[in-house]
């Protein structure tokens, strides 16, 4: 059975997808900065300094000023604006992989669509061309 897990583990798939992984994981960090840092402050500005992440609902029917001010009392809260600001960042996720995905594709078609090179001649076939030549050359 460890024989076979090892055999799982080190096969070139298995070690694609954990560096997929740990790529991805990096790059979601790249993404929320790019969504809180960015694309957000903006969009906020254009609706009068509205920021999505204090948008909210109180489930007890009392104002707070912000969300963490809610948090802060223990308040039950809806979080909308931090649902709409993750959605934005699923979109921009999904567009990149898109693009990768496509470039990909890209290449694979050239690859598949390039001739491929002629097989390398089997030892038949060499002995077959020696035999050839060395009659042409007439000995």
């Amino acid at each position: 059975m460890f024989k076979e897990f090892k055999e799982f583990a080190i096969r070139g798939n298995v070690i694609d997808l954990a560096v997929g992984i740990i790529i991805g994981a990096a790059f979601t960090s790249v993404v929320n900065s790019l969504v809180n840092d960015i694309i957000m402050p903006p969009i906020g500005y254009i609706m009068n300094g509205i920021d999505f992440s204090n948008f909210f609902i109180t489930l007890r029917g009392e104002d707070y000023t912000s969300l963490q001010a809610a948090k802060d009392a223990g308040a039950v809260t809806i979080n909308y604006g931090v649902f709409l600001n993750a959605i934005i960042n699923f979109l921009i996720v999904a567009f990149a992989v898109f693009l990768l995905v496509k470039q990909v594709n890209r290449f694979r078609r050239q690859e598949a669509a390039a001739p491929a090179a002629p097989p390398a001649p089997t030892t038949s076939e060499k002995l077959l061309i020696e035999i050839r030549d060395l009659l042409k050359a007439g000995r």
